[in-house]
């Protein structure tokens, strides 16, 4: 079965009510285009739990502020297309923005508290009331049984799980492991945005979480690896650095001193014209 493309919501839904009236399962995998390998691995994924394959392709202004890289994103759809083609997947949904957010429309969906006002929520306020907004609208424009998110997003990853069960949204949200590059790079659409030189630099970030993690996990003070893990950083020539923090995996309340329970590091830097992120899981010895 080759990819189709629809652009609306009637189109959308017509075709997954086609699919359940053959008794299929359904997966959804939202994403913002430019996609890489990492994005396919999520089809795979996707295609372990569904018989039938959504990818959305949105990239949505209510998560960026104004004077983020909204217009800047990577926009390469025919590209895109292709991958997913490739990879088997059934149906590709590339919405508007008149078609997602209409004249009129007044409502938005946020989340309060530790979940959402750390980490990428206090570096880019309003960020994860677009995302809740957003993923609230494809989760219920598709209805699939399962949606599949990566772990490189791990705090968004929190925040989609808490309103989906706090809203009684009847889909399964299922996390996806990273995947690196060679060097160990998190694959990223921003990726695209660094020079030569700038991305033989980019992999400083992942050594200096898996070395803090290595530490922490068998029960070292969290100051002085932090405080070494950001001197690397800056001296690599990351500046500034919005947080390198680790906090607890099922919370994201912080921990300052020492891990006894499973955690995540969790760091945002910059590099030249691309803001990267990256984390962890801790788990103590």
């Amino acid at each position: 079965m080759s990819l189709t493309t629809v652009h609306t919501v009637a189109d959308l839904r017509a075709t997954v009510a086609n699919w359940r009236a053959e008794g299929l399962r359904v997966a959804l995998v939202p994403t913002m285009g430019a996609l890489h390998d990492g994005h396919i691995s999520l089809t795979h994924l996707a295609r372990e739990h569904a018989d039938r394959v959504i990818v959305s392709i949105f990239v949505n202004p209510t998560q960026f502020a104004p004077n983020e890289d909204f217009g800047a994103y990577p926009r390469t759809l025919p590209a895109d297309q292709k991958l997913l083609d490739d990879a088997g997947v059934e149906l590709c949904f590339t919405p508007s923005v008149e078609e997602m957010y209409p004249d009129g429309f007044a409502t938005k969906v946020s989340v309060d508290g530790a979940m959402t006002n750390v980490l990428c929520g206090a570096a880019r306020p309003g960020h994860f009331d677009g995302v809740a907004q957003v993923v609230t609208k494809l989760l219920l424009q598709a209805l699939p049984d399962c949606a599949i998110f990566g772990q490189k997003d791990y705090q968004q990853l929190m925040v989609i799980r808490r309103f989906s069960m706090d809203l009684n949204i009847p889909v399964e949200i299922i996390g996806a492991k990273i995947l690196r590059e060679d060097d160990g790079l998190a694959m990223s659409s921003r990726n695209r945005y660094l020079t030569p030189d700038e991305r033989a630099i980019a992999p400083t970030l992942n050594k200096v979480l898996g070395d803090i993690t290595a530490k922490a996990a068998n029960g070292a003070e969290l100051g002085p690896l932090l405080a070494k893990g950001r001197e690397d950083i800056l001296a690599a020539g990351f500046d500034p650095i919005d947080y390198l923090e680790v906090r607890d995996a099922d919370t994201l309340e912080l921990i300052s001193d020492t891990v006894t329970k499973p955690a995540r590091i969790f760091v945002a830097a910059r590099l030249g014209k691309a803001r990267l992120i990256d984390n962890h899981a801790i788990e103590p010895a």
